[in-house]
């Protein structure tokens, strides 16, 4: 691991990115060129000090989860992205999978710019790429995991507890839709290693899987309507769009709902508690009224 020279580079990155650029406010006295480190740090879920390290090559071993995290948070482009990681002695991640997949910078730049409402980039195995704060705070974060059990499909059927995120009696149409999803995505990528190995783990461990697999239903879902339960806010109506990525192995998901309705005001909220802990019963603080609802 060559640390000087990572360390150079990450700063050489961070100069050049200017706060507009990510979503941040520029605001008074920057006395840097770019990004600051705890900016970086921020953006990319680390602690300031172990990004601090990083960058005065004082013997931090960044784990290619690490480094994933934060070729996104600099806005690294794939060269930009290799060469971090051969500075850091890393084997390069997937190019196109897994949590440490490259986020492709067409839809990186979208979701800069969606600072208003819940959004986030996965992949067609529905592993989660990145999140704005909105996402983060209507879905939670995803786990820290690999292989099959960081994608959200293997966990809707392999573990209850993931199914809290929607109410019970719409659970059905979603096994469906997931099923129908990774049909089309499973026959798209062929015999792709990691869809044979997440189908037939879930064909041996789900019963309810292996039966809507049998029905050979195919669709990619686009759009759909969702109630997604939420701790502090309860049950949210949203509407969840899709932008496919060009090779289609990524999509950007963002959550909306029209002007005046019960789930306007909620995201409205959901701005304003973020990741706030409200579940000890203490009443949510009221947001402002919005132009749009009168």
């Amino acid at each position: 691991m060559n640390q000087s020279e990572l360390a150079a580079f990450l700063k050489s990155r961070r100069d050049r990115v200017r706060p507009a650029d990510v979503g941040l406010p520029a605001g008074p006295r920057r006395r840097v060129p770019g990004l600051r480190r705890e900016e970086v740090a921020q953006l990319a879920g680390l602690s300031a000090d172990y990004y601090t390290e990083l960058e005065r090559g004082r013997g931090a071993q960044p784990s290619a989860q690490v480094l994933a995290a934060l070729a996104r948070a600099l806005r690294l482009n794939g060269d930009e992205r290799d060469h971090l990681f051969h500075l850091a002695d890393r084997p390069l991640p997937p190019a196109a999978h897994g949590p440490a997949a490259h986020v492709q910078p067409a839809l990186l730049g979208l979701l800069d710019r969606l600072t208003t409402t819940p959004a986030q980039v996965i992949t067609d195995l529905h592993e989660t790429l990145v999140q704005n704060p909105l996402a983060r705070a209507l879905l939670g974060p995803p786990p820290a995991t690999t292989g099959p059990a960081a994608s959200f499909v293997y966990r809707w059927f392999t573990d209850p507890g993931a199914r809290a995120v929607y109410p019970a009696e719409d659970h059905p149409h979603h096994s469906r839709v997931f099923v129908a999803d990774l049909q089309a995505v499973a026959a798209r990528r062929g015999k792709d290693s990691a869809v044979v190995r997440m189908v037939a783990a879930l064909r041996r461990h789900s019963e309810e899987f292996a039966a809507l697999w049998e029905t050979r239903d195919v669709a990619l879902r686009r759009s759909d309507h969702k109630r997604i339960v939420h701790p502090a806010l309860g049950v949210i109506e949203l509407d969840c769009h899709n932008l496919f990525s060009e090779d289609g192995r990524q999509r950007l998901l963002w959550f909306t709902a029209p002007p005046g309705t019960e789930g306007a005001a909620q995201l409205e909220l959901l701005s304003v508690i973020g990741t706030q802990d409200l579940t000890d019963g203490s009443p949510p603080p009221s947001p402002e009224p919005s132009p749009r609802a009168w």
